[in-house]
């Protein structure tokens, strides 16, 4: 139980992390806006991406018949 508590902990304190320098990177008026663009659509579609592949996944594990595996 203590390990999921600490990888919680980890996961959190880097999706922070992530988003404070997505954040200075956003709103940095040094980068062009073109950059700051792409960047974001790239970052949406990796996104996007993994979303369908989870889902898909998900779908998946709930047909799959494991036959000669026991419960």
């Amino acid at each position: 139980m203590w390990q999921n508590v600490a990888l919680i902990m980890i996961g959190v304190g880097g999706l922070i992390l992530i988003g404070w320098a997505v954040q200075g990177f956003f709103l940095s008026s040094e980068v062009p806006l073109i950059i700051r663009i792409a960047v974001g659509v790239i970052g949406l579609g990796m996104l996007v991406l993994i979303g369908v592949a989870i889902r898909d996944r998900l779908r998946k594990a709930k047909t799959e018949d494991f036959k000669g595996v026991e419960k």
